[in-house]
This record gives C-alpha cells, structure tokens and sequence, in this order.
C-alpha cells in the first residue's frame, strides 16, 4: 500500500552538506557554479552557521544547503554518497572555465559510453570536486 498523495511529501526541500569554511564554499558554488544565496542563518547556541544556495526561484527550485559546524575541520565521506549532478547547456565551456579557476576535475567532459536502454537516452558529462571534495556531475543531455 503506497502512501496516500494527501498526506505525503510533495517535493523535495534541500540537501545538506557539511562543509569546512562555509566563506569557501559559498565562494565556490556562487562563483564557479553560479548559485545564488538565498538565505543565511545562524544558529548561536548550537554553533552552527546554514546557507541555503541554488539556482531560480528559491521557493520552487531544489536547494543545496552548506552547514559549517564551528569547531569541525573535516568529515568522512560516505560510500553511499554518489553526487550532486547539475544540468549544464555545454559541458565543455563549463569545464573549460572551471580548469581555468583550479577547479579539480575528477572525470573529462566527454560521451558517457553507454545510451539509457529504455528511454533511448544519451549523455555528455563530466565530475568536478568542491572544496570539501563532494563530486558534484555536470550532465548535458542530449536527445535521443
């Protein structure tokens, strides 16, 4: 039995990362990726600092959430964790801008080697590193 759509969920808010120097990576995702900052909170008692950064309208767009706990200077990654993938138009341009700003590239923007069998699908793509090391994908789709 599946929930009912009434009371279930209806899109998804934010994800969260953990983040090192928050100044940092707010840099990096505004400047390199081109994210907006949407909101800062802090949270004095609990020493923690949140900003909330995407892309368009904050109210109907997915959000990354960057949370710098004071006092952390690092955190494990997750095997489970894969990658925050981003939309690009050319993935090359991207990629070429970012190499120029030191940006670590962890795979070339290149054609994946294989087309999605049910939808016929198939795509341009290339992984970057943040600050912290999050692989983040620029995907460039194109039609089938």
């Amino acid at each position: 039995m599946a929930i009912s759509p009434d009371v279930a969920p209806n899109r998804i808010l934010f994800a969260m990362l953990r983040v090192t120097d928050l100044e940092r990576s707010v840099a990096f995702y505004r400047d390199m990726l081109g994210m907006t900052e949407f909101e800062r909170e802090t949270f004095a008692e609990a020493n923690f600092t949140v900003v909330y950064m995407g892309y368009g309208n904050k109210d109907q767009g997915a959000i990354l959430e960057l949370t710098y706990n004071e006092g952390n200077d690092g955190y494990e990654h997750g095997t489970a964790f894969g990658n925050i993938s981003l939309e690009v138009d050319d993935v090359f341009a991207v990629e070429a801008f970012l190499k120029e700003h030191d940006v670590t590239i962890l795979r070339p923007a290149g054609k994946l080697a294989m087309t999605s069998k049910e939808l016929g699908r198939e795509y341009t793509l290339a992984h970057i590193a943040d600050p912290d090391g999050y692989r983040i994908e620029l995907m460039q789709t194109l039609k089938a």
